[in-house]
């Protein structure tokens, strides 16, 4: 009996994930592990420690343990140079670990502690230099925490910041300002909520297939070396719930940043459950992000379905490529615009335009008025009304002297007016010229004698 070859093809059912997530230091896996609860479709999750015990407490099977040697398990000591080290000294197992098939990572960390701050950049560093798409989510302390865990926290978003391709930053004081009523296990439960959804959001607009995707291709174009970023989602349901959604994406409290004007790439995906998204509901979508965006961003958009959002609208963004956004979540954080230079005054070379002329300093030139004292000036100021209220004193006299009228009346005009006449001369003086100008039959210039122009003539 004749068997014909079998070809067996073994697929790798278990080949690692392109996209993984990785927590750094206690913050960081805190936030990995309510992921890995909520579940992210398509990721790998990794818990990275100096703390043992907190690494066995993990639900995440993928762990790391730094700086065994260093720290003997007990972690860093909210001392961030001892995370840094940890990280050096276990630096081979983490390219192990990290660098198989790996596309794209996302470092999480809570900033202003020791392994978080410390070995976060480390990590971050060694994945961008393996190639990989680094994008890293990190919260910042509260204001109460204290001036040295507030530094540290800056001196660590300045490390990591260089260090990856894109960052997102949540602020810890905002989760105060919007859960400070809230238990401390609450609260923290919705600080971890946003870090889940930026890195669910950003990861699911890649492992879940859509109608028309947005690939790896394209969120590696938006995102690569494009410093700080800003994710947004939002979910909403009736009349309105695109435009309701679109908004909802760029309200979350607790992002350090959430206006996208400036940006130079939008990656927009919307999905849709039992009830279809309409064509006007991606347009009003699209048309609320652009107008946002200030209408220079390039944009990029797809849709998918998800049956389990009923009819609900779900709306994720990613805004990236801003000129130039810095961390605010310190009031006294002031920063340096410019400095001014002294002017250098401008020497013009002088020079004599006739032989022997003489110069003139500045004084010569221009010459000033001399300052008018106010007394002075309130002194002439008087002197002018009396002299105006004397003539109309005369004027009123002989108004209101008897017959003053009638002697007003036969009295001549110059006379009242005090003008002499005596000085007028006649024009029989000399100085008076007796010829005039004129032109004769042919239009030419003659001169006449006997001006008969003159008062003194008869017409």
């Amino acid at each position: 009996m004749n068997r014909e070859p079998k070809f067996i093809v073994d697929l790798p059912k278990d080949r690692s994930s392109i996209i993984k997530v990785i927590g750094v230091g206690g913050g960081g896996s805190n936030a990995v592990n309510h992921m890995f609860r909520q579940g992210i479709a398509g990721v790998d999750f990794f818990v990275c420690n100096t703390d043992s015990q907190a690494l066995e407490l993990s639900p995440v099977p993928n762990k790391i343990a730094i700086g065994n040697t260093l720290t003997e398990g007990l972690g860093a000591g909210s001392e961030p140079e001892i995370g840094r080290k940890a990280a050096l000294e276990s630096i081979e197992d983490i390219i192990d670990r990290l660098g198989v098939n790996t596309k794209m990572l996302f470092v999480t960390a809570g900033l202003g502690g020791g392994t978080g701050t410390g070995a976060a950049p480390v990590v971050a560093k060694t994945a961008k230099e393996l190639g990989i798409l680094t994008v890293a989510i990190v919260t910042t302390p509260f204001a109460f925490e204290g001036n040295k865990r507030i530094e540290q926290a800056l001196q660590g978003l300045e490390e990591i910041r260089a260090c990856v391709d894109a960052i997102l930053i949540i602020s810890n004081d905002k989760l105060k300002d919007m859960y400070g009523n809230l238990s401390l296990s609450n609260a923290f439960s919705n600080a971890d909520n946003v870090l889940t959804i930026a890195a669910k959001g950003i990861a699911e607009i890649i492992t879940l297939k859509g109608i028309m995707n947005v690939d790896f291709a394209d969120v590696k174009t938006a995102m690569t070396d494009s410093g700080v970023a800003i994710m947004g989602n939002g979910v909403a349901e009736g009349a309105d719930r695109a435009i309701k959604a679109a908004q909802q994406a760029l309200e979350s409290p607790l992002l350090d940043e959430n206006q996208i004007r400036g940006a130079k790439n939008i990656l927009l995906n919307i999905t849709y459950g039992t009830e279809e998204i309409l064509m006007e509901e991606a347009a009003r979508v699209n048309e609320f992000f652009q107008e946002q965006a200030g209408r220079t961003a390039n944009l990029k958009w797809g849709y998918c379905k998800d049956d389990s959002l009923g009819k609900k609208l779900s709306v994720t963004i990613i805004a990236t490529g801003f000129e130039s956004r810095e961390n605010t979540f310190r009031e006294n954080n002031h920063k340096i615009v410019g400095t001014l230079e002294p002017v250098q005054e401008e020497i013009k070379e002088s020079r004599d335009l006739f032989d022997g002329a003489e110069t003139l300093s500045a004084k010569d030139e221009t010459k000033q008025p001399e300052p008018v004292s106010e007394e002075e000036m309130e002194s002439e100021r008087i002197r002018r009304i009396k002299e105006r209220m004397q003539q109309l004193r005369n004027l009123n006299t002989a108004y209101t002297a008897p017959n003053g009228v009638d002697e007003l009346h036969d009295q001549p005009a110059y006379q009242r007016r005090k003008v002499n006449i005596e000085e007028v001369k006649p024009s029989s003086e000399q100085n008076i010229s007796k010829y005039s100008l004129f032109e004769d039959e042919e239009k030419r210039p003659e001169i006449r004698k006997n001006n008969s122009f003159l008062h003194d003539n008869v017409d």
